[in-house]
């Protein structure tokens, strides 16, 4: 059973949800909380599995709750909801340790089928939302430097399954495009978080987009 913690200040977003995922037999949404403060404790006392969250809350907003929760001892996966699709907020939240983003107009079917790939370690994250990233993920000169140094570092096959990444490929994806099987894929996207010192998918994907490495 995958627990679901949703958090939005709108009630009536919360009970939405709840509803749209209430329908499938392996999700249990077991908690909501309406500002970022409401979200970590709630986190603290229900280990969900998955958190949906919004960023713009009153209070201690979505992005600083990220924060908090990233920094637990194996936190759960975050899941940003967002009317705005891809801009600099959302940005600072995959880099604070969301794994990915999902607009609150997602139709009902695949925001279950998007939680059930969250909840399976992967990264929520379309290829028309990481090519969108493209132009907003450069960051300033130093973090580009940064990228490019660690990416110089990487062997042709890591740069290549790093590249994947930031087009938002999943590891199946990955493996069928190298022709490699799935478990050499998470070997190496493995190796390259500790490489790249990212704590998830997410931020490696971003980090390839700021060392300039793109699909095509």
């Amino acid at each position: 059973m995958i627990r679901v913690l949703v958090a939005d200040d709108e009630r009536l977003v919360c009970a939405h949800l709840r509803t749209i995922l209430g329908v499938a037999a392996d999700i249990e949404v077991v908690g909501e909380a309406y500002d970022g403060a409401d979200a970590v404790e709630a986190v603290v006392r229900l280990r969900p599995d998955v958190v949906l969250i919004d960023l713009r809350m009153p209070g201690v907003d979505g992005l600083a709750a990220i924060e908090r929760i990233a920094g637990f001892d194996d936190p759960p996966r975050m899941i940003v909801l967002t009317t705005f699709d891809v801009d600099s907020y959302v940005l600072r939240a995959l880099r604070a340790g969301a794994s990915g983003f999902l607009l609150k107009s997602t139709p009902p079917d695949d925001l279950i089928g998007l939680v059930r790939v969250a909840a399976a370690g992967h990264t929520v994250l379309s290829p028309v939302a990481a090519r969108r990233l493209v132009g907003i993920a450069d960051g300033p000169a130093q973090a580009r430097q940064r990228a490019r140094g660690l990416v110089a570092a990487l062997t042709e096959r890591e740069r290549e399954v790093l590249t994947l990444l930031g087009a938002g490929r999943s590891n199946q994806q990955i493996a069928r495009r190298l022709h490699l099987s799935e478990a050499t894929v998470k070997g190496y996207v493995s190796r390259l978080l500790v490489k790249l010192e990212c704590a998830n998918r997410t931020q490696a994907g971003l980090l390839a987009h700021e060392a300039g490495l793109t699909d095509g």
